[in-house]
């Protein structure tokens, strides 16, 4: 029984039809790795010290902790389905006023408040509804105790309105974050960071 290639190409040689299918299998396994990349799981690099020490960045940048930086996977399909959680990390498309304060691009951030919360920081912890928020992953000496002086665009108490979500890094004193330009839509949130995979020594889920 003559297989789908000698159908189609019946006066191909036998070596010119195995040709052809290796090729064709190659351009299937490329299309099926981009379209994962697109829809499904995609690898980031992070760039900036703003999510040390959870997410390492790589010397020679200011306060990175490592000589190379973390790569992590992020899930891309997972927000069709449920809410983002406040604790989760995200990777996203900065806002526009991102790019006049720090700059533009995709950024690594942790969900810090959702919709609904009433978000305050003083002195360098934050509070949700009134309430100090439990943060272990900030380091005592990574806080910014002067965020409220730095911030003009969220001074004192805001409360986040539907689809709107608030950034913040893990390393409070170099991140440039939503305390500088402003809450995050739904629409930009790309997927929520789930595995670092590199280097070997840093592997870790999140």
């Amino acid at each position: 029984m003559r297989g789908p290639l000698e159908r189609l190409f019946p006066n191909l040689t036998k070596r010119q039809r195995s040709a052809l299918d290796w090729a064709l299998t190659i351009v299937f396994a490329v299309l099926i790795v981009l379209a994962l990349k697109a829809w499904v799981v995609n690898p980031y690099r992070i760039p900036s010290a703003s999510m040390e020490p959870t997410l390492h960045c790589g010397r020679p940048g200011e306060d990175c902790e490592a000589g190379s930086s973390d790569r992590v996977l992020a899930n891309r399909f997972i927000y069709h389905f449920r809410d983002p959680k406040r604790g989760e990390i995200v990777v996203f498309n900065a806002p526009a006023r991102a790019a006049l304060v720090c700059e533009s691009g995709v950024f690594v951030k942790r969900v810090i408040g959702i919709p609904g919360d009433r978000w305050e920081e003083r002195h360098g912890y934050v509070y949700i509804d009134g309430k100090r928020l439990q943060e272990p992953y900030v380091k005592p000496d990574r806080r910014d105790t002067e965020s409220l002086q730095l911030s003009d665009l969220l001074p004192g108490a805001i409360v986040i309105p539907k689809d709107k979500y608030l950034m913040m890094g893990d390393n409070r004193r170099q991140s440039c974050d939503s305390r500088r330009w402003g809450l995050v839509p739904r629409s930009a949130l790309i997927g929520e960071v789930f595995l670092t995979y590199w280097p070997l020594g840093r592997i870790a889920t999140h």
